[in-house]
């Protein structure tokens, strides 16, 4: 052990502040949120109608954010000087939510969850691509291992999807559509405040979704599925405005790697729910995401406070 001079001399590890803290907190619970949501989704999509649901699931998320909103905001949250870019942002997150419950009818929530959570690093390529952002060679690494998961988890006889099957386009069109989703919303949080995207990304998605409702809509007797319908609501707004509420109170750099914890969640939700747990070669790719995606939120860290 050291002596007691050489400890008062040895530099102590700094703590983290409240407000950082409080933050994870906030993603930990936005991330269970979406984990709720998905598992709940899977469920309720084997009895319902695919797009009664996603429209069950945007007009009860309306409500919640409008309760939440308006009485903050009032009629104020309306004023923006781009809905064009916030009517594309609900159509881009109406695409991905289609695609997602169209996946979650077909893979186990873990696996689908794995998968999804490979748009950071496809984000990280198209940032490169488009807006001239420096990737380091260790991030192309990252970005590379990510994938190489992915493969993993489709892999041609494997348990959760087959290269062979159409659906294998459903989880990979899902990363593209949300890496552009995302790039839309860094884009737009530069100049919009986040109760008015999150007030008409809403009602742009429950307007679309009540379009084909007519063709769609389905008698349901049985009360729990209106429970889940209303929980997957619940849980989307509930996830989304703690998301914003975490990012209020830390860097994104720093919260990034807290974001693979959806995949834990999702793979306890399926357990729970459908008793799936991923098979052991499935689970080496899910393992690999994880990984590559939290080494790839550490870094940012590493290199934000290598510039400060």
């Amino acid at each position: 052990m050291p002596s007691p001079a050489l400890s008062m001399r040895l530099p102590r590890p700094r703590a983290l502040p409240v407000q950082t803290l409080a933050g994870i907190g906030l993603l930990v619970a936005a991330v269970a949120c979406f984990a709720v949501l998905d598992t709940t989704t899977k469920r309720v999509t084997a009895e319902v109608p695919l797009l009664m649901a996603v429209w069950a699931r945007y007009f009860f998320q309306a409500l919640v954010a409008s309760a939440l909103i308006l009485p903050k905001k009032g009629l104020a949250v309306l004023q923006t000087d781009n809905l064009g870019l916030h009517i594309t942002r609900g159509m881009l997150l109406m695409v991905v939510t289609v695609l997602a419950f169209s996946s979650l009818h077909v893979m186990p929530v873990g696996e689908f969850t794995a998968i999804v959570m490979t748009t950071p690093l496809l984000v990280t390529l198209l940032a490169a691509r488009l807006l001239g952002e420096h990737v380091s060679p260790m991030r192309m690494a990252l970005v590379a291992g990510g994938f190489v998961g992915t493969a993993i988890i489709v892999r041609p006889g494997g348990t959760a999807i087959s290269w062979t099957s159409w659906h294998l386009l459903l989880p990979l069109g899902l990363v593209v559509a949300n890496a552009a989703f995302q790039l839309l919303t860094s884009k737009m949080a530069r100049t919009e405040p986040s109760m008015t995207t999150q007030f008409y990304t809403s009602w742009v998605g429950a307007l679309l979704a009540s379009i084909p409702l007519y063709w769609f809509w389905t008698d349901i007797a049985d009360p729990a599925l209106w429970l889940g319908l209303l929980l997957m609501g619940v849980a989307g707004a509930a996830g989304h405005m703690l998301m914003i509420m975490a990012f209020g109170r830390s860097p994104a750099a720093t919260l990034m790697p807290y974001m693979y914890l959806q995949i834990g969640f999702a793979m306890l939700g399926g357990w729970i729910m459908f008793d799936h747990i991923p098979d052991h070669v499935s689970l080496i790719g899910i393992g690999l995401i994880a990984a590559c995606g939290t080494a790839g939120g550490l870094l940012t860290l590493w290199e934000s406070r290598q510039r400060a």
